[in-house]
């Protein structure tokens, strides 16, 4: 499994630390094995359909016992049914060929979901379900029935009131009559229905008994395979799943962890005296359904199954500092203050509001020179990495009346972009809905059953490979300008400097090492003058 270069390292310096996974710039030399793995990929013409589909792989650059460089190489998941081909390192425990005990259970499950199943497609099941629907049907037929001839002699007994003619001793006994009738006949209904519904219950309480049994089986058996996953890491020391994700928030591993590219690359360079010097994980084939991936690009590690394996995996090794917490945005500009409000041009890196990483906030700066108000300032948010134009309350009237105007969307926005394609569509609609990527947080996606997303652009013009969009957002989604504009179904063309959904190419040559995305222009009403304000701040790029 340990692969030596075959094109020539000479002149690449060996990395001074381990890749930090989540967030990282792929070293030359991973850049080089991955190409070479790449070249092997490709090579297989019996994988290409399946490929095609899309998957991930990952290559570790280490050092052997002799003091060699070479690679290791590993795919996510399994591929062609197999958790095993020569080429890649093996999977931490196959759970393709699990032992006798997992058989076992797995016999049992599959026995419980055969029972299940006979029984709600059973013949005295469904004839239990029809003889109950047909006896609510004839018991409502008959309730509604009796209580139209009830009202029917209720109108005529009311007709010979009003006549003065009537016995009304005769009456009151008809009246009191009818309602015994009717009380007497939802008795009897109300015991057909139940002698009815019990045959069904007892097929219900059947089914519901077997699917309790499955699913402690399936939860039983699902931890007894994350035990078998014994993690290593550089101490020596040795944790499985459930051990590693008990701390977490999750608690529980979810399903598929152990089985990405990058902890079976640590585990077998750990278990073979290999020492880990560098990695990269990169999508080959098209992007999964409502995500965006790019065929050939380097991503960061995922964050709901392989950070908490990789925290503790990496545990020994000279790791990179995160670079997200070590950004250092510069001030904010204001645009505009009055004694009701500031308005600023949010920098680059700054984040809008105090996050748990420590980099400097737009909320920060505003506590720092407005000290006396205590309320809440920020009245929308940008990311991280958009600059542009941010609106603080310093009241809390104010910012109730400022968030208000942005929740109703009476105020309209528009943002710059430079994007990194020629869009031949001058100007356009994207409306793609959204949710967020639960394992690869704060990444977001598109799906149906997301939030509604809508974006109008219109092309500024282009700059030789590359377009400047204006983008007018009828909504404010996390992330929402970034997927609607890499997204295949929308402009299918990254922001220049997207390390999110871009292609992983930075957008130094033009503009340093920033996203290209800016909010440019805003338009709203004053809270207190009432008066119709347009804020704007030129991008810098």
């Amino acid at each position: 499994m340990f692969h030596y270069f075959t094109n020539s390292t000479e002149g690449i310096a060996l990395p001074e630390k381990f890749t930090w996974p989540f967030h990282y710039v792929p070293h030359p030399l991973s850049r080089l094995a991955a190409n070479e793995v790449m070249q092997y990929i490709a090579s297989r013409s019996d994988w290409h359909e399946e490929l095609a589909l899309g998957k991930m792989f990952g290559v570790l650059i280490v050092n052997n016992a002799d003091g060699e460089l070479g690679f290791l190489a590993a795919f996510s998941g399994n591929l062609a049914g197999s958790n095993y081909h020569e080429y890649f390192v093996p999977a931490v425990y196959d759970m393709l060929r699990p032992d006798e005990f997992f058989k076992r259970e797995e016999a049992e499950i599959s026995n419980i979901n055969r029972k299940i199943k006979e029984l709600e497609d059973s013949e005295e099941y469904c004839s239990a379900q029809e003889e109950l629907a047909a006896v609510k049907v004839k018991v409502e037929t008959t309730l509604a029935n009796f209580k139209q001839e009830c009202a029917l002699r209720k109108a005529n007994r009311n007709l010979l009131r009003q006549s003065g003619k009537s016995d009304e001793k005769a009456l009151t006994l008809e009246s009191q009559r009818d309602n015994a009738d009717f009380q007497r006949l939802k008795r009897q209904s109300k015991l057909l229905l139940e002698q009815a519904n019990q045959r069904v219950a007892e097929f219900k309480s059947h089914i519901e008994e077997l699917r309790k049994e499955r699913h402690t089986r399936s939860a039983a058996l699902q931890t007894a395979l994350f035990k078998q996953f014994r993690m290593l890491n550089a101490n020596g020391e040795e944790s499985d799943l459930t051990e590693i994700f008990a701390p977490t928030t999750q608690r529980i591993p979810p399903a598929g962890a152990g089985e990405c590219a990058a902890p079976k690359l640590l585990q077998y360079a750990y278990i073979h005296g290999l020492k880990p010097l560098a990695m990269a994980e990169f999508w080959w084939g098209a992007s999964p359904r409502g995500e965006v991936r790019h065929h050939g690009q380097y991503y960061p590690s995922c964050n709901s199954k392989c950070k908490p394996i990789l925290t503790f995996m990496m545990q020994g090794l000279d790791v990179e500092p995160n670079p997200l917490m070590e950004i250092v945005p510069p001030e904010p500009k204001i645009l505009y203050e009055d004694e009701y409000l500031v308005i600023i041009d949010k920098p680059c890196g700054m984040l809008s509001v105090e996050g748990k990483s420590g980099v400097r906030s737009a909320e920060g700066w505003f506590a720092e020179r407005y000290p006396e108000y205590q309320g809440p300032a920020i009245v929308h948010r940008l990311d991280q990495s958009t600059s542009g134009i941010l609106v603080m309350a310093k009241s809390k009237e104010v910012h109730k009346e400022l968030q208000a105007q942005f929740i109703n969307r009476s105020v309209r926005k528009s943002y710059v972009a430079l994007l990194k394609a020629k869009i031949q569509s001058q100007s356009g609609r994207i409306s793609l809905p959204m949710k967020l990527d639960y394992d690869n947080r704060p990444r977001q996606m598109i799906s149906a059953k997301g939030k509604s997303a809508v974006t109008d652009y219109e092309v500024i013009g282009y700059e030789g490979d590359y377009t400047r969009v204006r983008f007018y957002p009828l909504t404010g989604r996390t992330h929402q300008l970034r997927l609607h504009s890499a997204h295949h179904e929308g402009l299918n063309a990254p922001i220049v400097g997207d390390d999110i959904y871009g292609t992983g190419e930075r957008a130094d040559a033009l503009v340093g090492n920033r996203l290209c995305l800016h909010a440019e222009r805003l338009e709203f009403r004053h809270p207190i003058t009432k008066k119709q304000m347009t804020i704007e701040c030129k991008a810098e790029f």
